[in-house]
């Protein structure tokens, strides 16, 4: 690592930390936004809904853009406009202004993912999956402390709006730190022999040293099912953080402050699966198993958060959930690379595309369910679309084995990439 890039790496690392408590606010404070905007928990989802929406529509042009002016622009932009969306929410007299807040939000979204990544990729050339697969560490290190400072800000009764202000403060704060830094080169090249990450040109070297006894990829069976998995991880994801805490509230009985630990624990989860994906990828296990392994877990998890009706069951659930959603996306993304390693560009911008169609499509779905059913509707929507993403799976596991005959040479250790 570039030790000159430390510095860089650190401001972009607090971005993600404070993304972390940004991505969960509106679920967070559902009972405080409702009677503020006066509106219900499907306007919340609706505002949630606007956010994937401007997403979707800038995220490609974001990308390009960022590689034609650079990291800097769009990393300083994005931070200024997360904060501006976070102070206008609480302050917000309509519900129409906090939808265009939510929509600028969005845009800010793209631009914070097509400014970092490729920031932290050209800082670390050796070792961009381990800097990258750390993003994922630090959104779920500020989405498992953001419930802990509301419970501190309810039980001494100050305004709720003081959660929004102060990673507003440091996101403007950090927009000023980075913009007197000096980025990385945006045509450093990765070394032909990395130290510490292979990476999935790795892949593409060894495998075509015996393509004679390969089965070629086929983009309309493994790559669709590739890039619908890209709908359903995020959709399990938004489930869970949009409506954990309303689910502990109204089907088990919690009070607001316990529902809202809940997110917590399944933050804990997310992180120990950041750490524990970054061991078993190098030595043990290929991604490709892990996109079969994880929602098995996942499902035995909703099941019993619907099954046993209890705060014990919830808790343990919800760390398990955690667990076991976090990292599918990034490894769907590494698989479908593997197969198609000639147009990962295009196979990014596929699968990244039905990622913000269900950021868009879900929390608009899921709160007309809350309005016309119970909450637990939402979470058996969630059990449907986990055993739809392990039928997938099973298909793509065994497409793998074809095209990837198991006495091929692979690595082990595949780079990580994050959202």
């Amino acid at each position: 690592m570039k030790r000159s890039s430390f510095p860089v790496a650190t401001g972009l690392y607090v971005n993600y930390l404070l993304f972390g408590m940004f991505n969960i606010m509106l679920a967070s404070h559902m009972s405080f936004l409702t009677e503020h905007l006066h509106t219900d928990q499907a306007g919340i989802s609706l505002l949630v809904s606007a956010m994937g929406f401007g997403r979707l529509f800038t995220l490609y042009i974001s990308g390009v853009l960022s590689d034609r002016y650079g990291r800097k622009p769009f990393i300083i932009a994005a931070g200024l406009l997360m904060a501006v969306f976070l102070v206008g929410i609480p302050l917000s007299p309509s519900f129409e202004i906090a939808m265009v807040l939510a929509v600028l939000a969005g845009v800010a979204n793209s631009f914070l993912d097509s400014g970092t990544y490729p920031a932290l990729i050209e800082a670390f050339p050796q070792s961009s999956g381990s800097a990258t697969v750390l993003v994922r560490g630090f959104i779920s290190i500020g989405a498992a402390f953001l419930p802990l400072m509301i419970i501190f800000l309810m039980n001494h009764d100050i305004f709720y709006g003081f959660s929004f202000f102060l990673p507003a403060l440091i996101f403007a704060l950090n927009a000023i730190y980075l913009f007197k830094m000096k980025f990385p080169d945006m045509q450093v090249q990765a070394p032909k022999e990395p130290v510490h990450d292979t990476t999935v040109s790795d892949v593409e070297q060894k495998v075509e040293l015996k393509s004679n006894d390969r089965s070629k990829p086929r983009f309309w069976q493994e790559g669709l099912c590739l890039i619908v998995l890209g709908f359903t991880g995020p959709t399990l994801l938004y489930i869970v953080q949009l409506w954990l805490p309303t689910f502990g509230q109204q089907f088990i009985g919690m009070t607001e402050s316990e529902s809202l630990r809940l997110l917590v624990y399944y933050n804990v989860g997310s992180l120990v699966s950041v750490f524990v994906l970054v061991i078993v990828l190098r030595k043990w296990i290929k991604p490709v198993h892990i996109i079969l392994i994880y929602p098995c877990i996942s499902l035995l998890a909703f099941g019993a958060l619907l099954l046993f009706k209890s705060q014990a069951a919830a808790i343990i659930s919800s760390c398990v959930i955690g667990f076991s959603i976090s990292g599918v996306l990034q490894l769907t993304l590494t698989v479908m690379s593997e197969f198609f390693s000639q147009r990962k560009g295009q196979i990014t911008g596929f699968i990244y595309t039905a990622t913000s169609l269900s950021y868009t499509v879900i929390p608009v779905f899921t709160g007309f369910l809350l309005k016309h059913s119970q909450i637990s509707s939402v979470f058996m929507l969630a059990i449907i679309v986990n055993v739809l993403g392990m039928v997938l799976a099973v298909f793509v596991n065994f497409r793998y084995s074809t095209v990837f005959p198991a006495n091929r040479e692979l690595p082990s250790k595949i780079a990580l990439e994050t959202e």
